[in-house]
């Protein structure tokens, strides 16, 4: 067997591998979260503790790769990581909680896949971003947004047959209360943070142009979150049996969410984006779902919707062809940049996003950097 075919291989499977790990990690963080919101634990303070735990894994991070890079913390790049926490932590994920403990991680999960593309329409309605409809890349692009959509109006508004894979469930092994589902003001919270989201990628941009040290950033702004999510939480309920932590799922959920779906997250992800690129880690996006579908029915004993299986199917091709188009459109910049015979955009040169969430979180395409970059 060639030697040379086997190490590109085996580099290959590492880099598979990551990413498969990544969406492990992101996939346990659903679930869990899912368990301890329907056992009642109150948002704010679950985001207060598990942004100081990320932020504390983050730090050796920071220490290790930046500390001899010379930083400036002037009032502007603290009040865009004030703007970044706020937008892309405190108000998306806050959302993203209340919508899924109204509605199921399935249902959820699906509205993550969304984010690209409502990434897209946003920097399109705003003109950061051109359609470029006379390009293949920008059809592409456009047919993924549609199919994207598509999937989501037939998750939200067609149910169809509850397929139940399994007849018994371990609800009773992990104390799950039966949640009263409100799919109007659910899909209402998590298209709020699919807004929200899309918004953080655009202030996100600008952040990375006066501040580009990505672990600094990101454990400033998990501590700032940390902060605003402790205000927002003890205006709305001072209680301290909402706030005190146990020996429960609740302090897993923290630990896990800090340890492995930020930290670990965070380094896989720099690593694959190192190798192969921006739009690679979003391409296993789809499986996150596929695997909380799954272990939920398995697990939580959640029925599977038809209009579900639908929406998914969708909004999985949707994002596969929206991320094709886009990695047209950095071949062709990259083409342009060689052809007027200056330095080459190589493929991770796109920023990948800070990934202060649990989920991978799609990159910001080009139009949207070079608009940004030019205010």
């Amino acid at each position: 067997m060639d030697m040379g075919f086997v190490k590109k291989w085996f580099k290959w499977s590492q880099i598979v591998l990551a990413m498969l790990m990544v969406q492990m990690f992101a996939t346990g963080l659903q679930l869990l979260s899912r368990v301890i919101l329907g056992q009642g634990t109150f948002i704010f303070a679950l985001m207060a503790y598990r942004h100081v735990v990320a932020a504390l894994c983050v730090a050796p991070l920071a220490f290790f790769f930046e500390r001899k890079n010379p930083k400036k913390l002037s009032w502007t790049v603290w009040l865009w990581l004030f703007i970044n926490s706020l937008i892309g932590i405190t108000s998306a994920m806050s959302l993203y909680y209340y919508g899924l403990r109204d509605t199921t991680a399935t249902y959820a999960t699906n509205y993550l896949n969304l984010i690209p593309i409502v990434t897209f329409v946003l920097s399109t309605v705003t003109r950061i971003e051109k359609l470029n409809l006379h390009t293949r890349a920008g059809k592409i692009k456009t047919l993924g947004a549609t199919l994207s959509v598509a999937g989501a109006l037939t998750t939200s508004l067609y149910k169809g047959k509850a397929l139940h894979l399994v007849h018994h469930s371990f609800n009773n092994t992990v104390n799950v209360k039966e949640v009263h589902e409100n799919y109007v003001i659910g899909t209402l919270m998590l298209v709020g943070s699919c807004i929200s989201y899309a918004t953080w990628f655009i202030v996100q941009v600008k952040l990375m142009k006066i501040f580009p040290f990505r672990y600094t950033a990101t454990m400033l702004a998990c501590i700032i979150a940390s902060l605003q999510s402790a205000a927002i939480g003890l205006c709305l309920d001072r209680r301290k049996a909402v706030w005190r932590l146990g020996w429960n799922l609740q302090l897993i959920t923290i630990l896990y969410s800090g340890a492995l779906a930020t930290a670990a997250t965070f380094c896989l992800l720099t690593w694959a984006i190192s190798k192969k690129g921006a739009t690679y880690p979003s391409m296993f996006n789809p499986l996150t779902l596929i695997f909380v579908a799954l272990l939920e029915a398995v697990i939580l004993g959640q029925a599977i919707r038809v209009g579900t299986l639908i929406g998914m199917v969708l909004i999985a091709a949707g994002l596969y062809s929206y991320l094709c188009g886009r990695t047209k459109e950095l071949e062709i910049l990259a083409q342009l940049k060689v052809d007027n015979a200056e330095n080459p955009i190589s493929a991770n040169a796109e920023p990948a996003g800070l990934q202060l969430t649990a989920i991978v979180m799609p990159s910001v395409s080009p139009d949207v950097e070079k608009a940004v970059g030019r205010k």
